[in-house]
C-alpha cells in the first residue's frame, strides 16, 4: 500500500514533534535543590508532650519488595533520611513512628506504601481506608490511609501519608498525577513518608491514640519545618 507523500510528512512532523516535546517537557529540576530537607534525626523530638522515647522496640523499616527477587542497585537510593522510634505516654501505651524522605520521587525511585513494605516483611493487610486529622486550627486536615497489618500473633494498626512535593498523595492515581504535574514543569519532586503504628491494643483505641499522636507530634515540630511533614496545607 502506497501513502501519499503528504501523509508521510505529516507522519514525520508528528513524530520529530513528540520527541521534540517529550525532550522538552523532562524533568530536569530537582525539588529538592530548592527545598532543603530538614535533619530528620535533629527535627524529630525524641521527647515531646507526655511521649518519651523507647530506643528498644523498633517498627518496621521500609524495604523494597522487588530486592528479595532480583537485587536492584537503585533501590537503596529511595530514601535518603529514615528516621524509626518508639515513643510511650503517661499510661505507657505505645506508638512506633517511621519518617522516611526521598530526594527524588520519579517513575521508579518512589515511596514504598506501607501496605507493600508489610507485606514484604510477611504481614497480611487488611482494611484499608481514608481517613483525616486535624492537626491545628485553621489548617487543612492532612489525609491519611488506615491499614491493619497482622502476622501470627501481632496485630498492628497502621495509620499513614505520603507527601510528593508541597502534595499529600497517598492513592497510587494521587501519586501519579502529582508527579505528573510537577513533570509538566520541568520538576522531579521529593517525598516523605510518615507512618504511625501500634501493637496490643483494639483497632479504635490504637486509631485514637495514633492521632494524638500525631497532633503532639506535629505541634512539637518547629515551625519552619511543619511543611516538609504537611505539604502546603
Amino acid at each position: 500500500m502506497k501513502f501519499p507523500r503528504i501523509q508521510i510528512i505529516l507522519a514525520c512532523i508528528v513524530i520529530v514533534g513528540c520527541a521534540v516535546l517529550a525532550t522538552v517537557l523532562a524533568p530536569r529540576q530537582l525539588m529538592a535543590r530548592t527545598s532543603a530537607s530538614p535533619s530528620l534525626e535533629t527535627v524529630i523530638p525524641r521527647q515531646f508532650g507526655t511521649w518519651t522515647l523507647v530506643p528498644e522496640i523498633s517498627p518496621v523499616r521500609p524495604v523494597d519488595p522487588d530486592a528479595y527477587v532480583q537485587p536492584d542497585p537503585l533501590a537503596g537510593k529511595i530514601y535518603s533520611q529514615e528516621v524509626g522510634r518508639s515513643y510511650k505516654d503517661g499510661h505507657g501505651n505505645i506508638v512506633m513512628l517511621m519518617v522516611a524522605y526521598g530526594p527524588v520521587q520519579n517513575y521508579r525511585l518512589k515511596s514504598h506504601r506501607p501496605e507493600i513494605c508489610y507485606t514484604a516483611n510477611g504481614f497480611r493487610i487488611s482494611e484499608k481506608a481514608d481517613a483525616a486529622v486535624s492537626y491545628r486550627s485553621g489548617a487543612q486536615p492532612i489525609k491519611m490511609t488506615r491499614l491493619i497489618a497482622a502476622r501470627e500473633s501481632r496485630f498492628e494498626p497502621v495509620t499513614y501519608w505520603l507527601r510528593i512535593g508541597n502534595d499529600i498523595a497517598n492513592g497510587v492515581v494521587d501519586h501519579q498525577l502529582s508527579r505528573l504535574k510537577y513533570g509538566l514543569r520541568g520538576i522531579i519532586p521529593d517525598g516523605a513518608l510518615i507512618r504511625v503504628s501500634t501493637i496490643g491494643l483494639p483497632k479504635d483505641v490504637s486509631f485514637k491514640l495514633q492521632d494524638q499522636f500525631i497532633r503532639d507530634l506535629l505541634a512539637a515540630i518547629p515551625p519552619q519545618e511543619l511543611r516538609f511533614f504537611t505539604g502546603a496545607s
